[in-house]
């Protein structure tokens, strides 16, 4: 797995990650190690066979938001983002945040009202602090230009 995180320690043996998605499940980190200096090999309880693991291929997990590391003042959890109607500096719809996507740069996804979805890159210098259900988005020339 790729941990989506700054904090490694949730994966410790003991810890309780929950599934994402329906249903979702509670799985118990049996032992974890290092894989190619970025990734994580996780063991979990009650997993004990090749194919109960490859039944887990591509699940996403995470930790009850309780246990999350107080955020930044400029700091945001993708969930929180998603959702959020985006607008431009005049208050003008562009569409809505429907993911947020981490990278060599972290880029919104939002998805207009055609249905097109336009990657802004997540810096000051374009988008806005959340406020009200709203992001305000300072979009370069033709960005949201259909193509």
């Amino acid at each position: 797995m790729l941990p989506d995180t700054d904090d490694v320690s949730c994966f410790a043996a003991g810890s309780v990650l929950f599934t994402t998605g329906s249903p979702v499940r509670a799985l118990t980190v049996a032992h974890s190690r290092s894989y190619r200096g970025s990734g994580l090999v996780l063991a979990f309880e009650g997993v004990e066979t090749r194919s109960e693991a490859e039944l887990l291929r591509g699940t996403t997990v995470s930790i009850p938001a309780d246990r999350r590391r107080p955020l930044a003042s400029d700091e945001f959890w993708p969930e929180d983002l998603i959702g959020l109607i985006a607008v431009d500096s005049g208050g003008e719809v562009l569409g809505e945040v429907t993911g947020v996507e981490f990278g060599g740069q972290d880029r919104l996804v939002v998805t207009t009202q055609d249905g097109s979805e336009v990657l802004v890159p997540f810096v000051a210098d374009l988008v806005g602090d959340p406020e009200g259900g709203r992001i305000t988005i300072a979009p370069p020339p033709g960005l949201f230009e259909p193509r």
